[in-house]
């Protein structure tokens, strides 16, 4: 299936430069916005399978891009979003991770990626994760999950504390990585990695569900409780 890509950026020459990447790709570039509104207005046309948003766009050029994921999560679920952003923007980025749980259940965050611009060089991990978000997968830039899970986790009621290495292991599933890669990152086997994250889903008490989704699922409670304040 090919996917349709709707791009958002003041910069012309970036979206020119990403339209040109992803359509020798095999995708289809649906629009090419240089603002939030025409961005919205090309999501309601097209419909596309994901939206490539730099966070910061005319006219105020502070958080449209995200008030327009927001609104593109809201009205048109079945897209996808990948946020680009210049620099790490931890508060901006879980406002709107929470923001889609709050609206629709922790599932609110599939579809649902956070890049720096610079991962945009690195061809194929970027188009892994637009992949990745386009077929209702997350991506978290790795920058963004590290100071997040750096962070002290406040202890919640009933819930018991990840261990170091089940941080570990839930750092590089926000990346997006299987359970042969973390095993490689962290030179452990797959089955320990796999009885890491056995253990991790027991602690966030999620239900058995498909493995993707439960994934999604415990990235997304971690970073909304302790580990994303």
């Amino acid at each position: 299936m090919t996917l349709r890509i709707a791009i958002a950026d003041d910069s012309a020459l970036l979206r020119r430069g990403l339209a040109a990447l992803l359509e020798a790709e095999g995708m289809t570039v649906v629009c090419e916005a240089g603002d939030a509104a025409e961005l919205l207005g090309c999501v309601e046309r097209e419909r596309p399978d994901a939206a490539v948003v730099d966070i910061r766009m005319p006219p105020g050029y502070a958080t449209e891009g995200i008030e327009a994921a927001r609104e593109i999560r809201r009205r048109y679920p079945d897209t996808g979003v990948l946020l680009l952003s210049q620099y790490v923007e931890t508060e901006n980025a879980m406002s709107l991770f929470a923001g889609g749980a709050d609206a629709a259940g922790l599932d609110g965050a599939k579809g649902l990626g956070y890049l720096l611009k610079e991962r945009v060089s690195d061809i194929e991990d970027f188009l892994d994760a637009l992949r990745r978000v386009a077929t209702g997968g997350t991506a978290v830039d790795p920058e963004l999950v590290s100071r997040l899970v750096s962070r002290p986790q406040e202890p919640r009621q009933g819930r018991e504390e990840l261990s170091s290495r089940e941080r570990e292991v839930l750092e590089l599933m926000a990346e997006g990585r299987t359970n042969q890669a973390i095993s490689r990152c962290l030179f452990l086997g797959e089955r320990t990695v796999e009885a890491h994250i056995r253990s991790i889903f027991v602690k966030f008490n999620l239900r058995p569900e498909p493995e993707d989704h439960r994934r999604v699922l415990a990235v997304l409670s971690y970073l909304r409780s302790g580990g994303g304040r």
